[in-house]
């Protein structure tokens, strides 16, 4: 027994053993100042500087800003925001999507080619359709044939009619000879016609120049938008006169004629003439001979 305690009192002994740990000066060995130490206290002092180490990286990284730096860790901010820009994604894509469905729908109710039974089936599960609905929606359907019918007769018509009590009238762009007409099977939605170089090219109304530029395949063109949703077209010119914005007066001389671009084979002009998207046969409506 007196051998066990022995060693620990050596141990113990060891641990509260005082040092002195003297500073000194190197050229006189003045005595700064000193410290008087043990093991114990050196053990002390090095686990409560480890434990405040730890602590304050902890800290750190848990209630400070710097642990977005840390591998592995995210900014919350960053997490919120990106939650919240999922969700408004698909808020938006939902909202887009009924949208769509709406749209079709009118477009399908205005055309009148909506299924019937679909109908009943999407939308009155419930309720079957009476006889005085199904007439109604007959009625809508002819309706909408017949409104149909009526914008491809006038689908064509660019000039007001009388009725409309408005003086409009187109005036020819140029004065020659039709070498190519109007052809809706081979996709040639203009006329050409043959004139000398650097004739004066007319606008055929009252107008805004919404294009004047350069292209490789039909050289000069310019463009102008007039009232009614008309457009004309005058391609392969030698120049112009006139630039995008302008304001133009019918017959104003816009351009001269001649034979630019890859598209082309003389002095001509492509002469084309749109009505409200669709293309038209200009010569049904103004006198080029």
């Amino acid at each position: 027994m007196a051998e066990n305690t022995k060693p620990r009192k050596k141990f113990t002994k060891k641990l509260l053993h005082k040092y002195r740990m003297v500073v000194l000066n190197e050229d006189t060995f003045e005595e700064r100042f000193s410290f008087r130490l043990t093991r114990l206290n050196v053990f002390v002092a090095v686990g409560i500087s480890a434990i405040l180490l730890i602590a304050m990286t902890t800290f750190l990284i848990a209630f400070t800003p710097l642990r977005e730096y840390i591998p592995g860790y995210s900014s919350a901010a960053l997490k919120e925001k990106a939650t919240k820009l999922a969700y408004t994604s698909d808020s938006l894509q939902n909202k887009m999507r009924m949208n769509d469905q709406y749209l079709q729908s009118i477009q399908d109710a205005l055309r009148g080619e909506f299924d019937v039974q679909q109908l009943d089936r999407d939308s009155i599960l419930s309720q079957p359709i009476t006889e005085l609905e199904y007439q109604e929606i007959n009625r809508i359907k002819a309706d909408s044939l017949l409104r149909e019918e009526v914008a491809q007769e006038d689908k064509y018509n660019i000039l007001p009619t009388a009725t409309d009590n408005i003086n409009f009238s187109l005036f020819p762009p140029v004065k020659g000879t039709i070498s190519e007409r109007y052809n809706i099977e081979n996709k040639h939605y203009a006329i050409d016609i043959v004139t000398t170089r650097n004739s004066p090219i007319k606008s055929v109304a009252d107008g805004r120049v919404i294009f004047a530029e350069w292209t490789a395949e039909t050289g000069y063109v310019i463009i102008i938008e007039h009232s009614y949703g008309l457009l004309s077209v005058y391609k392969h010119n030698a120049s112009l006169s006139k630039s995008q914005g302008d304001i133009v007066r019918s017959g104003e001389v816009i351009a001269t004629a001649g034979n630019t671009g890859e598209f082309t084979t003389g002095p001509h002009l492509h002469f084309e003439l749109w009505n409200e998207g669709n293309p038209v046969d200009p010569s049904e409506y103004i006198d080029f001979n």
